[in-house]
């Protein structure tokens, strides 16, 4: 091979891989979890505007102001090295708060979205159905007439 055509091939290579990966951005699933990603970072904002500005405030007060975060347990061997149980407790107390505001909200927003379902109308009965019941309604008529002599 020749200089010049293991240029056109690597190239060529090149310009499969590019086109390979455009193929792959240009995917309606892929654009999708963009756009998946974007909002749901905006809407971890305000879930956690929520529970921060909102909710905890309110939790506190209704606790009488009680303050996990002091809450330590001092181990007294190995240099006295402190375990902060409080913002454990904070932190499982945040994340349960976060799962209830979204449960919520998905709720909600499922509850505003969800449109009247009316079931599909039934298919249109195929030519040899609609033959079917016309031979159907001529014998039953042939029946009746035959009962009635």
């Amino acid at each position: 091979m020749s200089k010049k055509e293991n240029i056109k091939e690597a190239v060529k290579k090149k310009s499969g891989i590019i086109g390979e990966f455009k193929k792959f951005i240009a995917r309606g699933n892929v654009i999708d979890m963009a756009v998946g990603v974007i909002v749901g970072s905006a809407f971890t904002a305000i879930v956690n505007s929520l529970v921060t500005d909102i909710i905890t405030p309110l939790l506190g007060t209704v606790l009488a102001g009680i303050n996990f975060e002091n809450l330590k347990i001092t181990i007294p061997w190995g240099g006295q090295p402190v375990i902060t149980v409080g913002i454990f407790i904070n932190a499982v107390i945040n994340f349960l708060l976060t799962a209830v505001c979204v449960f919520i909200l998905v709720k909600a927003i499922n509850a505003l979205t969800k449109k009247k379902e009316t079931p599909p109308a039934p298919p249109k009965p195929s030519e040899e159905v609609l033959l079917l019941r016309e031979i159907r309604d001529l014998l039953k008529e042939q029946q009746d007439v035959t009962e009635e002599k």
